[in-house]
């Protein structure tokens, strides 16, 4: 589907930019205070906009639910009532493990509304994932459903559980509060606090590149972040049909496929089924969907599916946004030619949103595989060991140059786990090359970190999962390239004595990773090893064992 209206030139819109023109836009009030339900909902209704759908959601069933934001307005305040009778306030951490659903577009809204945190729980996470995000964060209140309550069943000091029970679903916690009985409270009757922009209203969790996941605690601020990435590098408009595939349990899906959208009075897709290329084609046909996102590995799968060739031709697709790894020439080409519309890549991370990217709404150099230009807001800068910033065509690492990025929100990790700034700069820990033309290259990476379908996996969590497998002595993780995922794990394992390899025990370890930490992150292969590579003092040579995997990948191949 072509689009008639041309894109703005990139330098032409940074020289008229100003950060208040953002701020400005999202809320009514101008006394310098935000509240995130007031700018996603409140203020639409006030605009006289309440009637305009805000979700469009279909069901397993292939039902399908709309909610404008007169509906969400009311829904939340019943919530958000029901929450104050149970005396949560400002800044308290209220987490929700549902599925993509109306229920979670009230959740989040009715959270907000009372001033507290919302905290993403993804619904592939195993009890230990879950606990150790519990417990970081203190939280008040978890909201749930039938189908993932028992991934709480045996967590100590479980907070208060409010549960969307499913009426065909034997009820085995009675004990929990219920969700329709929450709904019929007395709405809030009290205006939203207005809080600084410095307050948090997300408490986000990074995917645990290095270590134990970090706590990113989301300021208000970063909502002219959100709001200035869907309208430039996605160009979401009032006219479309949006659909962000990311699931909302991270920052892609939750940033940009609920909180991007309304900030925005936009209409937003949920597609509750699983993914497949079939569900997808099939969705973005009943939907007419207009504006597509999501990770490079559903562009793959689309792709080897065969069943998108020709899809052009029944769909309504204008625009295609990518963020989580590079796409190669090939699917970008394929989306082209096959769905009939151009796919930007963008970069980001669960700290800062998305900095870089192929803008499509803003005329610029635009590179296949490229990360694109800065987003207006923000000035990026390649830094050498000693923090200096370096010239055109050296890689280094990339850095968002603080004092000179009004857009930047990062304030720091929520317990201090790390210290990612130096020198006024905020490292991303990403090494990076600027070209001439004003865009950024990947160089690299820290190889350490696993991209597997669009999620960042650290190899110690997993690791340490496996370890508690009794029939294991140690473990390491790594990286295997893969043509759909990008790259899938492999874990090397280390038997106890009296245990021997065998298939069943793969299994074994396999499901236990699968069960105990999430279902993206348990290594689809697994090899027996008797020792590991080890440097002098003891720690694991993982180059080794991606050497190792990469070379057995490619025989097998052969």
């Amino acid at each position: 589907m072509s689009t008639s209206v041309k894109p703005i030139d990139y330098a032409d819109y940074l020289a008229d930019f100003r950060i208040e023109d953002v701020f400005r836009r999202l809320d009514d009030h101008d006394d310098g205070l935000f509240n995130a339900y007031e700018s996603c909902c409140g203020r639409h209704l006030r605009a006289g906009r309440g009637d305009v759908e805000a979700l469009v959601h279909e069901a397993v069933d292939g039902s399908v639910n709309r909610l404008t934001f007169a509906d969400l307005d009311t829904r939340s305040a019943r919530l958000a009532g029901w929450m104050a009778e149970q005396g949560l306030g400002t800044g308290d951490r209220i987490a929700c493990m549902l599925p993509r659903s109306p229920d979670l577009l009230v959740a989040v809204l009715a959270t907000w509304r009372l001033g507290a945190v919302y905290q993403p729980l993804f619904t592939a996470f195993g009890p230990d994932a879950v606990a150790y995000r519990l417990e970081r964060a203190s939280t008040r209140l978890v909201i749930t459903d039938t189908s993932n309550r028992h991934k709480f069943a045996d967590l100590d000091n479980l907070p208060s559980v409010l549960c969307v029970r499913s009426a065909d679903a034997e009820d085995d916690h009675p004990e929990d509060l219920d969700w329709l009985s929450a709904l019929q409270s007395a709405a809030m009757d009290t205006p939203p606090p207005r809080l600084s922009a410095d307050a948090p209203f997300l408490q986000m969790f990074t995917s645990g590149t290095v270590g134990k996941p970090k706590g990113v605690a989301v300021p208000l601020s970063a909502m002219a972040a959100f709001a200035l990435y869907m309208d430039l590098a996605v160009d979401l408009r009032e006219n479309d049909r949006f659909w962000n595939m990311a699931d909302p349990g991270w920052a892609y899906g939750l940033y940009y496929a609920i909180t991007g959208p309304l900030l925005l009075g936009r209409t937003t897709h949920f597609c509750e089924a699983g993914f497949s290329a079939e569900g997808a084609k099939a969705f973005m046909q009943r939907h007419g969907i207009t504006n597509f996102a999501a990770a490079p590995t559903a562009y793959r799968l689309m792709k080897a599916s065969g069943l998108f060739e020709d899809a052009h031709r029944v769909l309504s697709l204008r625009a295609a946004s990518s963020a989580g790894e590079p796409l190669n020439t090939e699917v970008v080409s394929w989306v082209e030619s096959s769905l009939g519309c151009p796919v930007m890549d963008h970069y980001g991370q669960t700290e800062t949103g998305m900095t870089c990217n192929n803008h499509h709404a803003l005329e610029h150099p635009k590179h296949v595989g490229g990360m694109g230009v800065p987003m207006p807001g923000y000035r990026l800068a390649i830094l050498d060991a000693e923090y200096n910033e370096l010239p055109v065509g050296e890689p280094g690492v990339l850095a968002v140059d603080m004092a000179r990025s009004p857009a930047f929100f990062f304030p720091g990790y929520t317990w201090q786990e790390k210290h990612p700034f130096a020198e006024g700069y905020y490292l991303t820990g990403d090494v990076v090359v600027r070209l001439e033309d004003g865009t950024f290259q990947f160089a690299g990476r820290d190889d350490d970190i696993i991209t597997t379908a669009g999620y960042r996996v650290g190899p110690t969590d997993v690791e340490n999962s496996v370890l508690t497998h009794p029939a294991v002595a140690e473990s390491a993780a790594v990286g295997l390239p893969d043509d759909i995922r990008g790259e899938i794990i492999k874990s090397y394992v280390v038997l106890r004595e009296g245990f021997e390899p065998s298939d069943e025990l793969a299994e074994e370890i396999q499901q236990r990773v699968r069960q105990r930490l999430s279902a993206h992150a348990f290594p689809r292969v697994v090899e027996f090893v008797d020792a590991l590579p080890k440097t002098p003092s003891g720690k694991i040579q993982r180059f080794k064992l991606r050497a190792d995997a990469a070379t057995k990948s490619r025989g097998s191949a052969a």
